[in-house]
């Protein structure tokens, strides 16, 4: 008797020993899929412009693997592609913003072939494995061979790992600059580039050493001129190598150590036997080649890949532990943890320890730094959802724009590095207002008030000349174009900006943004204007349609069918009929009632107006909360979830646009969305697991809130009750400081 309850103690031990290693192995990182997002539109646009990019959170260089020439407008991977062209270092954010300093290697045996067309090896994705901190590819060489390609980062540097076959004409092909004349469209300007720019590379062979510059911006006909801006590289090798040369576009000099072009870079050539390895580091820096020797030094001293993988892994499962999630299916999970993983990789850190390059006055700063903000699409989700995550990082970030105030006159409104006058409204300053009213103050609080007040006040060069169209090339920065007739009208006029009624209702939204802190700072006759201006909106509400509609310079109202875009941004009547953030009482009164918006709302979604891969509407479906149809939100809200977000590379409906996207998925899980960022206020919709954990920074201690939804199941998915503490909570809005005291919310579901 005894003996048998030993062997079944020992079977269950082994069994718990079992159970607890593959627990312990799969953490918080294990289940992102960085190919969520990386699919193509049938027109061949990109779908959800994500990227497998590897490198620690807000890392300033993505390292991924490139399927294709990247431009404006197309991302460098894209899932359909069949071929690698090579494993880069990339700064593009977004599929509409563009790479700056990027440059890449590939491997390749055989004949030389440096070219992007002729270099490409086919892959499958059986044999490809994509994570935050490793991606690994195995690739068709000559002869029925393969080539087995591998990529950990770090913040400003990567190791890579080529895995050669045997051949006596191996080679590492080096591109550090890509301007391709055969690419000719509106997005992507190359004349001026291709007559202005010369990339530089040389190779030091004693030192196993590669370095070079690329002064390339895709954007640049969007901005100022940068005569100083420049990508600098670092590559080295962990081998000796005595073949080598240079080359640009089809000219290639063996031999040759140094050399300047528009589409150039080097090679090295050698013997590998099957299987052999070879190691190469890559360091990249907006400062100098010394500083990226530095950042090297500093990040992968050695040339242990694991260790610099173990290092990667680490940071991403201490930011992915900030939201946990349990008592749900693993392809949950991954949707989860890879929207949390988009989160963390925009905005880019910018400095490189203690100093950082300024596109703003293109020179060399001390300081902390960071860049590629989308404030357009992040003000309305991701930056609020930071404020919980990152309030040290969101004070960091404020104080970039600052720096960018300081060094160039403006806040930015999408930096690329530099100005663009890309998107409408100055969304710096609802990223502002929001962290101030949370109580976050870690910036310079009078300088952020001095550059909201000039967005909201100082009218950009020849405003009243000049005719707003989107896209345009660079003269000077539009902070808000037409901002002379939005304050003497009380409307952008659609005879000066072909975005007039979004730029109204936008800019609208930003003078409440900057009355809130004008009121709290006491400037009294700001704040009366401010307040003015932000019903400004009304101006384009056409009662007899019950549409915000353009208007011209005389008042006359164009009428619009559902499809026609006239004076919209990305988008028609319908995606801008609900944008009014900051009154949304005063809009229904507007819209007749809080009945006749309801019906309004019932159509928008039942009619397929709704644009969900799109930001404008993502608070639409919480506005169900404020004409008391709350069960609506919530029903929407699970299939918005479910449907727009899935564990397959097509899983991702509409550009993630630097977090946004993954943003509002992330709210709408926990069961509360930030609908006015700068209001503190949230409107309740319905969690979406039965349990969610928030790491929070409060009053200086960390601590964790739960949300529970007691009785969650497909069928449950509308809220009965809400208890904060135990307490009822007995309306459909959450404060900040609600969320931010309490230690547990419990949503009771039901069917």
């Amino acid at each position: 008797m005894k003996k048998r309850k030993i062997i079944k103690w020992i079977v269950f031990s082994i069994f718990f020993m079992e159970f607890s290693v593959s627990a312990k192995e799969k953490e918080w990182v294990d289940y992102v899929n960085p190919l969520i997002g990386t699919t193509l539109e049938p027109n061949g646009r990109p779908n959800g412009g994500t990227m497998p990019a590897v490198g620690s959170p807000f890392a300033m260089t993505n390292f991924l693997p490139q399927t294709r020439e990247n431009q404006t407008g197309a991302m460098p991977y894209a899932y359909e592609d069949t071929t690698i062209i090579g494993f880069m270092a990339s700064h593009q954010p977004n599929p509409w913003q563009g790479d700056y300093g990027y440059m890449s290697v590939m491997p390749q045996t055989g004949k030389l072939r440096p070219l992007p067309e002729d270099r490409k090896l086919a892959f499958s994705h059986t044999r490809e494995k994509a994570t935050p901190y490793l991606y690994s590819v195995e690739m068709d060489a000559e002869n029925h061979r393969k080539i087995k390609g591998e990529i950990t980062a770090t913040s400003r540097c990567a190791l890579m790992r080529f895995t050669y076959p045997k051949s006596e004409t191996a080679h590492l092909i080096i591109q550090g600059i890509n301007l391709n004349p055969a690419i000719t469209n509106r997005r992507n300007d190359y004349r001026s580039r291709l007559e202005q720019l010369r990339g530089w590379i040389k190779i030091d062979p004693e030192r196993r050493e590669i370095s070079g510059y690329n002064p390339d911006r895709f954007s640049s006909h969007l901005g100022p001129e940068l005569k100083n801006f420049k990508g600098y590289f670092v590559i080295q090798l962990d081998r000796p190598f005595e073949a080598y040369g240079t080359w640009d576009h089809s000219d290639i000099s063996a031999g040759s150590t140094e050399r300047t072009g528009t589409r150039a870079g080097a090679y090295i050539t050698f013997p590998t036997k099957s299987g052999e390895c070879m190691l190469v580091k890559i360091a990249t820096s907006f400062i100098s080649v010394e500083q990226a020797r530095e950042n090297m030094e500093k990040e992968i001293p050695s040339w242990d890949f694991q260790s610099v993988a173990n290092a990667t892994k680490q940071q991403w499962n201490e930011k992915l532990a900030k939201l946990t999630i349990d008592k749900t299916t693993d392809d949950h999970k991954t949707v989860f943890y890879t929207a949390l993983y988009h989160c963390y990789q925009f905005p880019r850190e910018f400095s490189e320890y203690g100093r950082y390059y300024s596109a703003f006055d293109d020179t060399i700063h001390n300081g902390v730094s960071y860049n590629d903000f989308s404030l357009w699409d992040t003000f309305r989700a991701f930056h609020p959802l930071m404020t919980f995550l990152e309030p040290e990082l969101t004070g960091n970030w404020i104080t970039s724009l600052l720096q960018m105030y300081r060094e160039g006159g403006w806040m930015p409104k999408w930096p690329n590095p530099a100005y663009t006058n890309m998107m409408i409204g100055t969304h710096a300053d609802a990223v502002i207002a929001d962290a101030y009213m949370k109580g976050l103050r870690n910036y310079d609080v009078n300088l952020a008030y001095e550059a909201m007040r000039k967005n909201a006040m100082t009218p950009p060069d020849c405003d009243t000349q000049d005719r707003h169209t989107p896209i345009q090339n660079w003269t000077s920065y539009e902070a808000r174009a037409g901002l002379s007739f939005y304050h003497s009208l009380g409307y952008v006029p659609l005879d000066h900006s072909e975005e007039g009624v979004s730029c109204t209702l936008e800019y609208a939204y930003d003078d409440w943004c900057v009355a809130q802190l004008a009121k709290s700072l006491g400037k009294t006759e700001d704040e009366h204007h401010l307040r003015l201006w932000a019903d400004n909106y009304k101006y384009l509400f056409h009662k007899e349609s019950g549409f915000m509609l353009p208007r011209t310079y005389d008042g006359e109202w164009i009428m619009l069918n559902d499809e026609d875009r006239t004076g919209f941004t990305e988008g028609d009547k319908w995606t801008y009929l609900f944008c009014v953030l900051q009154d949304i009482p005063g809009l229904i009164e507007l819209m007749g009632g809080k009945q006749a918006f309801e019906d309004k709302l019932d159509r928008n979604f039942n009619e397929n107006h709704y644009r969900h891969d799109n930001e404008p509407g993502h608070h639409y479906i919480y506005l169900y909360d404020y004409c008391n149809q709350p069960r609506k939100a919530q029903e929407l809200i699970r299939k918005y979830t479910r449907n727009n977000y899935r564990n397959a590379p097509d899983g991702l409906e509409g550009n993630d646009d630097c977090g946004q996207m993954s943003a509002w998925y992330l709210f709408s899980c926990m069961g509360f969305y930030p609908v006015t960022p700068g209001s503190n206020e949230f409107a309740v919709g319905a969690p979406q697991f039965p349990v969610i954990r928030m790491k929070l920074q409060h009053q200086g201690t960390e601590k964790i809130l739960t949300i529970k939804a007691n009785h969650f199941s497909e069928e449950n998915k509308y809220v009965q009750s809400v208890t904060i503490d135990g307490k009822p909570s007995g309306k459909w809005f959450f404060s900040y400081d609600e969320i931010m005291n309490a230690k547990e919310i419990v949503f009771e579901m039901t069917r």
